[in-house]
Order: structure tokens, then C-alpha cells, then sequence
């Protein structure tokens, strides 16, 4: 039986590897290398950050999971793959052998490429539960003093939603405090108008989005450059639809959260620091085919946040096609058939879906989309909003947090949204 490999234990990660146990059996031997032995329900961070969640609320000690399905774990992260010998050093120098290797990472967070960006500098992160965590203390120091806040996605960035819910649940846990009147809050985007979300716009997201921002007293610049962040105030370049100049912020600031710009993992890199000729582009994602599969590398497959995908169309400043739940959990299903096929001495036949379902809560309401496919013309082309939206994610919250437990391959997304958007007379076969 094969010798399968998996990089990474998130979203995408976790799922897999529950998967290629369900697909290849007990005979096949699976292991998962990871940073961490805790899986994060990453969705969950801007609650987090406001301390409407604890960190272990969101979080899943993997290791008795993996052991009851007889998989092995190995939480020292991944130094460097050598797709020529069919190995992956580990951090802690040894190696694994694979026949087949899976590619979940997600992104890199490249914090080094703005000034004064990142936890580690000026800004406060939601892409990991560690950061959430230690954005809320800074939160309950800033709530007892508050001032002006900067929320955003920098240039680069391939993630829009999370930006927008942690402004609009900040403004919400600001309002419950009665200190919404000493916080203003500004949105900064590199996306060309409110509600872009690296998809061109869903539905009317443009439209809703910017109803809700008005509602909720947040001002906003688009077409924005990052240029640096200081302590007290974020350096903005606004730009025109041409690229040129329209004109030059420097925006107070005594609390400043921002999604950073993504790109490819470390151990993508060869022993020189160049990204591995053939498995990624030149920001380090992963190249793929229509089977999740690398072109050059045909025993390397690819799913989630790291897959390559381009953008949408061109932006005066660069932004990012985002990854969704739905589409990853599809990437999933379709890798672990085709590397089962493989195995079995066939050709790989499943495609993923890589339609965009979307649940954004902000805090007391949300927006929904869905994107079919994710990049337009589609087939459904549809968003909508209410409270609805913030009670569906928080009981999808819970049923993803329980599959991870169980070590369940069972479908989440597809199977929670049909029910859930049914609810809103969304035909459910249209989300097939």
C-alpha cells in the first residue's frame, strides 16, 4: 500500500488526512507533519481577538486523533521537500519517505514585506489563534483607553472576509461597551471598491457592504498601498484606477489590525532559498492541475491557501483570489479519490468543485455568498444578510470543531450551507 505524506493540519491539512484513511484503508501508511499538535478553527480568530472566544475553544489537541486512526503525526514542521528522492525533512532532521505528498500549509504571512507590520511590530494578526490571543489582551488594554482603530487588507493579501469581520465585530463589542463614540475606525483595502473580495464582488456585496460600513460608522479607502506602520498612525498610498497616485494618507491610529501579503511556505525552497523550479510560481504557491495535481512533479498534490491560483483580473494594486471552506474541503475530496485511484493503478478522474460559499458574521448579522463557480460568468451569482448568518456560522463552528475530534471525512460546507442556505430559498441542487 502507498506511503502518503500530508503537510499541514488546518483546515485543509486535518480533513485530508482523515480522508486518505477513509479512501486507502488501514493497510496505507499516512503522515502528517505539521507546525503544531493543535488544530485551529481559524474562521474563529476575530471572535478571539475580542475575547468573545478563549483560544482552546477553537483549538483541537491532534495527537490521541490521529493515534486512534493510525496515523502517524509528526509536530516538528517540515524543513525542506526534495521531490527528486521522494523525501521531506523534517525540522528535526529526519526524513520521510513518500509515494504520494499532499501540500496543505496555507500561506505564508509575509509580515516582512510592509514596514512595521505584523504582532511582532505595530499591527495585530487574526490568521493565527496565537496572534488572536494576544490581539485580545492588547484589546482589553485599548478598550480601557480607546482612540482611533485602522482595520484592513494590505497589497497581496488573497483573504478579504476576515478583514471585514473583525472591523464590523469590533465596532459591534465597542458599541457593548458604550465606547463606539471615542473609537473611530477606517477600513483599508487594496481591493479597487468595498465588497471586491479578490472575486470582482459577489452578488451585491459592493452594495451591502458598503451599507453596512455607513451603518456602522466606518469610513473606508480603497485601491490602497500599505506603505508603512508606525506605533501611532498607518502610511496609506490611495491609488487611481491607472496606478497613479490620488493621494497620500497618514492615518492616526492607537490600534491597527491588518491582513498581511500571502505567499508560499519555506520549505517550498531549495537548499539555495529559490522556490523549487516547476512546483510553485514566483510567489512560492503550488502549482496545480485540474486534479489538484503539480504538472511536473506527478506524486505532489496541492490543496488549500498554498494552491496557485491567478487573479481574477488586474487590480491598480495587487490582490489575491481567496481560498474558501467549501473549496478546500472540494480540493480535498478530489486529491484523496485521485491519489486512491493512482494507487489502484488508475488515472486520476475527480475535479474539484472550487465554488466560493461563504459565511461572514459580523458579530450581531453577516453576509453570505455563493459563488458558482468562484470566478464569474457564473451559474449562481447570489449574497444576502441578517442574523441568520451570524447564528449559522457559530453552529458551524461547532460542527467543524466536533468532525476534527472524530477524525470524520464526512462533508461540513457542503452539507451545513445546502441546509443552511435552504433556509433562505437558495435551491440546494444548485450547489452541487
Amino acid at each position: 500500500m502507498p506511503r502518503v505524506v500530508v503537510i499541514g493540519a488546518g483546515i485543509g491539512g486535518a480533513p485530508m488526512a482523515f480522508e486518505l484513511r477513509e479512501r486507502l484503508g488501514k493497510a496505507a501508511q499516512i503522515d502528517v507533519v505539521a507546525e503544531s499538535e493543535w488544530f485551529q478553527f481559524v474562521p474563529s480568530n476575530p471572535w478571539v481577538s475580542v475575547n468573545w472566544r478563549k483560544p482552546e475553544d477553537v483549538k483541537v489537541h491532534l495527537p490521541p486523533v490521529f493515534a486512534r486512526m493510525g496515523i502517524g503525526f509528526h509536530p516538528v514542521g517540515a524543513k525542506r521537500i526534495d521531490p527528486a528522492k521522494n523525501e521531506v525533512e523534517l525540522g528535526d532532521g529526519r526524513t520521510i519517505a513518500y509515494d504520494y505528498l499532499v501540500i496543505a500549509t496555507g500561506p505564508k504571512l509575509a509580515f516582512d514585506e510592509i514596514e512595521g507590520l505584523g504582532p511582532r511590530a505595530n499591527t495585530r494578526s487574526i490568521c493565527h489563534t496565537d496572534d488572536a490571543a494576544e490581539a485580545a489582551r492588547d484589546w482589553e488594554a485599548f478598550c480601557k483607553t480607546p482612540g482611533p482603530m485602522i482595520v484592513g487588507a494590505t497589497q497581496g493579501a488573497s483573504c478579504f472576509g476576515p478583514a471585514y469581520e473583525y472591523a464590523l465585530t469590533a465596532a459591534i463589542d465597542l458599541r457593548r461597551r458604550k465606547i463606539r463614540d471615542r473609537a473611530p475606525i477606517t477600513f483599508v483595502t487594496s481591493e479597487p471598491y468595498i465588497g471586491h473580495l479578490g472575486l470582482g464582488g459577489v452578488g451585491d456585496t459592493k452594495g451591502m457592504l458598503e451599507s453596512i460600513l455607513r451603518d456602522r460608522d466606518i469610513k473606508w479607502i480603497t485601491n490602497a498601498k500599505v506603505d508603512r506602520i508606525a506605533p501611532d498612525a498607518v502610511e496609506v498610498t490611495e491609488v487611481n484606477d491607472d496606478g497613479s497616485v490620488k493621494k497620500a494618507h497618514k492615518l492616526p491610529s492607537k490600534y491597527s489590525m491588518f491582513i498581511p501579503p500571502f505567499c508560499g511556505v519555506d520549505c517550498l525552497k531549495d537548499e539555495d532559498g529559490k522556490w523549487i523550479a516547476g512546483l510553485t510560481n514566483p510567489r512560492g504557491f503550488v502549482l496545480i492541475d485540474k486534479h489538484q495535481r503539480n504538472p511536473q512533479y506527478r506524486n505532489i498534490f496541492a490543496v488549500g491557501v498554498c494552491v496557485a491560483i491567478p487573479p481574477y483580473e488586474l487590480t491598480p494594486v495587487p490582490v489575491g483570489v481567496p481560498k474558501t471552506g467549501f473549496m478546500i474541503e472540494s480540493m480535498v475530496t478530489a486529491a484523496a479519490h485521485n491519489i486512491a485511484e493512482l494507487a489502484g493503478g488508475k488515472e486520476p478522474s475527480h475535479l474539484a468543485t472550487w465554488n466560493a460559499v461563504c459565511l461572514a458574521d459580523f458579530g450581531d448579522s453577516g453576509v453570505a455568498f455563493v459563488a458558482l463557480p468562484q470566478i464569474p460568468p457564473r451559474n449562481v451569482n447570489w449574497s444576502s444578510q441578517g442574523y441568520w448568518v451570524h447564528m449559522a456560522k457559530i453552529a458551524f463552528e461547532r460542527y467543524f470543531l466536533r468532525k476534527v475530534r472524530n477524525g470524520s471525512s464526512e462533508p461540513g460546507y457542503e452539507r451545513f450551507v445546502m441546509k443552511t442556505l435552504g433556509v433562505n430559498r437558495l435551491r440546494a441542487p444548485e450547489l452541487v
